[in-house]
């Protein structure tokens, strides 16, 4: 299994923490809502702004309505014009080590339910408390093992 370093660790946390202040800040305004903001508070026209950016007017009016999504690049571009950025970060529903914890589990459920079946077929009912500790224990297995095995769905 891949270690890695404190230094990669801690990056991956301050861009989550930046990532979940931006998502507060932003409160659910759409980039549409957004530009309109930004343009608006500049007291440029859509016409202005398309003019900057190089892009027919009707693409800033649909973008600013949500009738469109634009590419990456349109948005680059009409971003560009207002002065502005953009950022794309992916923000993590969870921790590393719990989505790899629960990937875990759910690897180690499916593997144990995989022998539980088979001893059902030969009528052998299993102690429920021993099916916990077998769970457990290929979790644990799991954790300690390659990465790539805790999102092998044929393993």
């Amino acid at each position: 299994m891949k270690h890695y370093s404190p230094s990669e660790k801690l990056l991956i946390e301050e861009i989550m923490q930046a990532a979940q202040k931006t998502r507060v800040a932003v409160r659910g305004l759409t980039i549409g809502a957004l530009i309109t903001s930004v343009r608006v508070q500049l007291g440029m026209s859509q016409k202005a702004l398309a003019k900057r950016a190089g892009v027919p007017q009707s693409t800033i009016s649909r973008i600013e309505q949500e009738e469109r999504d634009a590419n990456l690049s349109t948005l680059n571009k009409i971003l560009s014009a207002i002065l502005c950025d953009l950022v794309i970060v992916p923000l993590l529903q969870d921790s590393i080590d719990n989505i790899r914890r629960m990937q875990a589990r759910k690897m180690a459920e499916k593997q144990v339910g995989y022998l539980k079946g088979t001893m059902n077929l030969e009528d052998q009912q299993p102690d429920p408390r021993f099916i916990i500790e077998l769970i457990k224990q290929e979790e644990e297995r799991l954790l300690q093992g390659p990465n790539f095995k805790l999102w092998d769905e044929n393993a």
